[in-house]
């Protein structure tokens, strides 16, 4: 890890019953994507209110630390979900005291400055603290009625992967965990490290539903061909790069022939027009959050001038780039 890397605190509250593919899922992401770039560090606590917790495949999760009496400003607080009923066992009559002592310290524990993170059942107990009053958010389609009925002041919105309100995510939970820890590290560490994660978990790059439109740094990544993803990472990484058919196929172990097919079959596009997608994300970017000229976003973006860019953008966007500044 880089010294200078921007480190995030992430602190894990573990319920009873802990939904493991609920936990294992977000933090295999987090741990994937964090040894494949070094701008961005996670650093990772895990609390509970007993020293031992036990998940719903019946495993004994140990070396937790005691619900903290605060939380350092900038942390990430992740609350996965619970199980009904843990496997082979039955409920344990103090898992509802245990689950009280969490609803509890998070009311008093998370305050502006926090970043909430709550998958599947984990937004039932940070409803029941007051912590999405005013927010919306989301869980599992079997739990959306308790959901309302436990937090009539926010708004539930069903048949989501995740939602995202300001400073508090909530996910539909299980594998759609995993979906919006992606999300999570794309905005964190960039669209390179979630798709290295994604690729490494087997998994597509989703967005949530409620989101306007795909991700152009995402958009024809749903295979799993290794010479289109090498290609695909080389572009990301680089849009500007002067990216011949010959640089980019040694680069992807194919003759530009064979890529150009590959492209087609597996992404669904060609080859300019994947460059063409990520030079003109970057370009939106840079005009959204810089205050450069268009000739200077242009250059920075891989195009040859300000015109170009604009033809090339009128294939994606209805409006020109000048409205994302007005």
């Amino acid at each position: 890890m880089s010294a200078a890397a921007r480190r995030i605190p992430v602190l894990v509250v573990l319920p009873p019953r802990t939904l493991l593919l609920d936990l294992a899922g977000p933090m295999e992401v987090l741990r994937i994507a964090g040894a494949a770039q070094e701008r961005v560090a996670f650093s990772v606590r895990y609390v509970a209110p007993a020293p031992r917790t036990r998940c719903s495949i019946g495993l004994d999760l140990g070396g937790t630390e005691p619900l903290p009496d605060s939380i350092p400003p900038g942390t990430v607080v992740l609350v996965p979900g619970a199980a009904s009923r843990v496997l082979g066992g039955a409920a344990d009559p103090d898992d509802a005291a245990a689950q009280a002592r969490i609803v509890d310290w998070l009311r008093g524990a998370v305050r502006p400055g926090h970043t909430l993170v709550t998958v599947c059942e984990g937004t039932l107990l940070a409803a029941r603290a007051g912590l999405f009053d005013g927010y919306a958010c989301t869980t599992h389609h079997a739990s959306c009625a308790r959901l309302a009925a436990l937090a009539p002041r926010a708004r539930v919105l069903e048949n989501r992967l995740f939602v995202q309100d300001r400073d508090r995510f909530s996910s539909a939970g299980v594998t759609a965990g995993v979906d919006l820890m992606l999300h999570l590290v794309a905005e964190w560490a960039g669209p390179a490290a979630a798709l290295a994660a994604a690729r490494t978990l087997v998994v597509y790059m989703r967005r949530g539903a409620d989101d306007p439109q795909l991700s152009p740094w995402l958009e024809g990544r749903s295979h799993l061909h290794p010479v289109v993803h090498r290609a695909q990472d080389a572009i990301a990484a680089e849009p500007a790069r002067a990216w011949s058919p010959e640089i980019l196929g040694r680069l992807a172990g194919a003759s530009p022939r064979n890529l150009a097919r590959l492209f087609r079959i597996h992404a669904g596009m060609t080859v300019t027009d994947a460059v063409n997608r990520a030079r003109i994300a970057l370009a939106r970017d840079l005009i959204a959050q810089t205050d450069l000229a268009l000739e200077q976003v242009a250059d920075r973006a891989g195009f040859g001038s300000a015109r170009h860019m604009r033809r090339v953008w009128r294939q994606f966007h209805a409006e020109a780039p000048s409205k994302l500044r007005t």
